[in-house]
């Protein structure tokens, strides 16, 4: 069962079937969705609610959290009042973290099981030391040992089991030995998929979840790799731990989930919001079903795939050559990408132009504007409006069509506002026109962006060459699968290869991701479609460290397509223009009410850009998910809050009423804190 993952194509990658009680997952089965409850599992009728819920929104699994051995006995009555009232069909399953016990109880009454190998009779301290590779050996003894009654048990009553690992809360062996990475993770999950195959069970699902989405993409394509050595092939199910709410949520969920179905990886996905459980739903089935329509019937090669050059396992920023596209902005290694907002004709821009210097956008500029020029008499507008209003912006790039020649463009140039980015589309048998194009733009001393695909610019290779990167940029609107591309093609394998072909040639020219309808997995006129295509293209591009420009065309608002471009960009980690909150999507364990407690904090610290919080129900995954946040909100008893600054907690047992006000001292306290400006009359 070789598999060899392409970075063009989605070619799904075969793996065992495992059955979650009636359920399929992997194999030749659907993307299967999942979710949680979040009442306190004690409270068997609200539990049996809150499932019912999920299965009638189309949940097909649904995990119950299982924290002692008493709530795993109340699993019991619990599955049987699902199947009373008609769900006998959906499986649940136990979320265990700390107590074998609490496993070895509920594997008698639930379907499967799914342990964080970090929690599991293991020991997080964060405690630093050095093992010996003897020690090291009688640690996995022991592990080998406390784990290996639940793995028999499994087998022996037909349960499938997942190995969660969770990039907040590996043991201090993994994070001693292997630190707190990728790497780290799945070192975690090998440990104990080695002894569940030591004892012949193989119902058996992984996943490497993390609050990063970049860190979550590479643990998974480390772990296949690494299982495909030791001729593992098992499913894996998808998600972003601690995502959040809102927008943020479904956007840093899609980037990490979708990026990892382009690649044919993941067979179970749960997008993990802190809403009510059955608004993860409907995200999950449109992320799924974009991801499914591009599945490639043909047979994956065993030979050596087609490849780019980018490190999947590493986050490697692409170098490219830098432009100054006006006295503030530039593009380049050590620039954040730009945002270009789209319009439909030069008329708009008297009225866009007020909008993108609203106070709601001065600390977000939109650096550049596109505009369509199809005839003279867009020409003509746009440089009356041009000439006649400040345009509070750093560049426009002007869409050509096709019948436009240079010479028709002569009093365009003329505009004394800026440079300009010519945006034009070029075959491969337009050398003569690109020639004559990149001459204008160096002559006026503005900009060429070549919309181009991958074949073109090997067959306009010399002309690039010759040309060189001065006056260069690159982008793609993908045209669809209605050509000469295979079904399992995708605007995110298209620019890979763009990017692959400039790389082959010498190139560093930047790269702009545009997201239009053509580049579109399946366009759909409703936000949340929108949101999540960008999210599969732009987010996906970024994290791969491409990217130099974005613009998200889909959405014709042009205020709601900036804030949408810098969330994106947000989520994906490459410009930060706001609070980041890591926040857990609640459970039984949860300590406090996560919503109404992280739209509380949100209203008052959402103005500190570059300020990451974490807001968390539960010591569970805490400490771990907040190494990389500044400070954290943290559930540690029953109506009372630990703070945190990184992962080392600075005042416990707060009273909730005072713990908002006892976090903002703490950020002015570490020079974080800005005061709000105030809103405009």
């Amino acid at each position: 069962m070789s598999y060899c993952p392409s970075r063009f194509r989605t070619v799904r990658r075969p793996t065992l079937e495992v059955m979650v009680g009636s359920v399929g997952v992997g194999g030749a089965n659907p993307i299967r969705l999942q979710s949680m409850t979040t009442s306190d599992t004690q409270d068997i009728a609200a539990t049996v609610q809150q499932s019912i819920a999920l299965a009638e929104v189309g949940c097909e699994i649904v995990r119950i959290t299982a924290p002692n051995v008493t709530a795993s006995k109340c699993l019991r009555e619990i599955r049987a009042r699902f199947t009373a009232a008609g769900f006998g069909h959906i499986p649940l399953v136990a979320d265990i973290h700390f107590l074998p016990s609490a496993a070895m109880e509920a594997v008698e009454h639930v379907e499967k099981i799914r342990v964080n190998p970090g929690n599991y009779a293991d020991k997080k301290k964060f405690a630093v030391r050095e093992y010996s590779d003897a020690e090291y050996e009688t640690e996995l003894q022991r592990l080998h040992d406390a784990f290996s009654p639940l793995v028999k048990r499994c087998r022996d009553l037909g349960r499938s089991m997942r190995i969660g690992t969770n990039h907040g809360s590996l043991s201090d062996r993994i994070m001693n030995r292997h630190g707190d990475t990728p790497l780290g993770m799945v070192e975690s999950a090998l440990e104990f998929l080695r002894i569940a195959e030591s004892h012949s069970y193989r119902q058996l699902i992984l996943s490497m979840k993390a609050s990063n989405p970049k860190v979550m993409i590479q643990a998974y394509r480390l772990l296949v790799a690494r299982m495909a050595q030791e001729d593992m092939h098992y499913p894996l199910h998808l998600g972003v731990t601690e995502a959040g709410d809102g927008e943020d949520g479904r956007i840093k969920s899609a980037i990490g989930i979708g990026s990892l179905l382009l690649d044919g990886l993941g067979d179970t996905i749960r997008v993990s919001l802190t809403e009510d459980s059955v608004y993860e739903i409907p995200v999950a089935r449109a992320i799924a079903a974009k991801a499914m329509s591009l599945w490639s019937d043909e047979k994956p090669s065993a030979g050596t795939p087609a490849a780019d050059a980018i490190d999947p396992y590493h986050f490697i920023r692409r170098e490219t050559t830098t432009l100054q596209l006006s006295d503030r902005a530039a593009v380049g290694p050590a620039q954040p990408p730009r945002v270009i907002v789209r319009i439909e004709s030069p008329d708009q821009l008297a009225a866009v132009a007020p909008l993108l210097a609203a106070p709601t956008l001065k600390d977000n500029p939109v650096e550049g504007v596109l505009v369509p020029i199809r005839n003279a008499g867009d020409l003509a507008m746009l440089c009356e409006v041009a000439a006649r209003l400040p345009l509070p912006i750093d560049f426009l790039a002007l869409e050509l069509a096709p019948s436009l020649t240079p010479d028709f463009l002569q009093p365009l140039l003329a505009l004394s506002q800026g440079r300009l980015v010519l945006v034009r589309r070029f075959t491969a048998a337009d050398a003569t026109a690109l020639t004559a194009f990149a001459e204008l733009v160096r002559q006026h001393g503005h900009f060429l962006a070549c919309d181009v695909d991958a074949d073109a610019v090997s067959a306009l290779g010399d002309t690039i060459r010759r040309l060189g990167d001065e006056r260069l940029l690159f982008t793609y609107t993908y045209a669809g699968r209605d050509r000469r591309s295979p079904a399992s093609a995708h605007a995110v394998g298209e620019y890979r290869r763009l990017a692959e072909a400039l790389r082959l040639l010498g190139s560093r020219a930047p790269l702009w991701i545009r997201n239009t309808a053509g580049n579109a997995v399946r366009h759909e006129n409703n936000f949340l479609s929108k949101l999540l295509e960008a999210s599969f293209l732009t987010g996906a591009l970024l994290c791969d460290g491409l990217g130099d420009f974005v613009s998200i065309e889909t959405e014709g608002e042009p205020v709601r397509a900036a804030r949408l471009c810098y969330n994106v960009l947000q989520g994906a980690g490459a410009r930060i223009s706001k609070t980041e909150f890591v926040a857990c999507p609640s459970c039984g364990r949860t300590l406090f009410d996560l919503q109404t407690t992280t739209q509380r904090i949100r209203a008052q610290t959402g103005h500190l850009k570059g300020v990451k919080l974490a807001i968390m129900g539960c010591i569970v995954n805490g400490p771990g998910e907040m190494a990389d946040a500044d400070f954290g909100y943290v559930g540690g008893a029953p109506g009372k809050i630990n703070l945190y600054v990184g992962k080392n907690c600075v005042q416990y047992n707060l009273p909730q009423a005072e713990a908002d006000s006892r976090l903002i001292a703490l950020i002015k306290e570490h020079g974080k804190w800005i005061d709000p400006t105030p809103a405009p009359a």
